[in-house]
């Protein structure tokens, strides 16, 4: 971890343990109730992040809810699904953690309070979006709920790319600006040959350092790759910067890991 900036552990929860999850997760989908100008499509490229995202109230206050963002395409000019909802969604975020209890437990687990724990998504760094000074206090957890391959769209990541610093920042604008959000340097071009692929079965947790440059390419196959992802931050001697665009609230604080 401290040589290349993240961490494949095998084996990490059960398939048990994913079923749970997808489950789950089925049964919050089924459920779900997006007004249609709240039915955003999520995104890691930075234009489409400042004009869905950033101009949007529905993202930016979603740190303490349960709230969903949808892949490209599966709305037609009025908002209206072209596919079923269930095979639109990208994302849920981003109180899971918080609300949910399925994920609540797996989040809180045991396992993930052991000591020692130090469609496309364009490359970035997790600190981009989560900052802290001093820089390295925040650790992405990533479960696979399902078997991340090639083919569908499995993590790559630049070794050692963690001691590189930030390229670049997405900071809140000013209350009552739009877009909402901006971004402070930029990404620079990446050497697509410094990537490696991490293809890992269903179960598998992989740490992932804030710094690191990541990416997943296009699903392409017929299956789909389910995956649990959460941050944790260093609380003592850490601050959370107050630029992020995600925020604690007075009804949700970030929660300690040991509860």
């Amino acid at each position: 971890f401290q040589q290349d900036g993240f961490l494949v552990l095998e084996g990490f929860l059960s398939a048990e343990e994913c079923v749970a999850m997808q489950q789950r997760i089925g049964e919050i989908v089924a459920e779900m109730d997006v007004p249609l100008h709240c039915r955003t499509e999520f995104s890691t490229q930075e234009e489409e992040q400042l004009r869905a995202q950033g101009s949007t109230d529905y993202f930016l206050s979603s740190g303490d809810k349960i709230r969903f963002f949808f892949e490209k395409g599966v709305f037609d000019e009025k908002g209206n699904f072209l596919v079923p909802p269930e095979k639109s969604v990208n994302k849920i975020g981003h109180a899971l953690h918080a609300h949910d209890p399925v994920f609540k437990s797996i989040t809180h687990s045991p396992k993930v309070q052991q000591p020692h724990f130090g469609g496309e998504v364009s490359p970035h760094q997790d600190a981009s979006f989560l900052y802290t000074e001093p820089l390295g206090w925040v650790l992405g957890i990533w479960i696979a709920v399902e078997d991340a391959t090639l083919e569908n769209g499995c993590l790559w990541f630049i070794p050692g790319s963690h001691t590189s610093g930030v390229s670049r920042r997405m900071v809140r604008a000013p209350v009552g600006s739009v877009p909402g959000t901006s971004f402070l340097g930029s990404e620079p071009a990446r050497d697509n040959s410094l990537f490696v692929p991490t293809p890992v079965q269903r179960g598998t947790l992989v740490l992932i350092h804030g710094e690191v440059v990541h990416k997943s390419k296009q699903n392409l196959s017929d299956h789909s790759r389910q995956a649990y992802t959460f941050h944790l931050m260093e609380a003592s001697g850490t601050t959370w910067s107050p630029e992020n665009w995600l925020q604690p609230t007075a009804e949700l604080p970030f929660p300690p890991l040991y509860t």
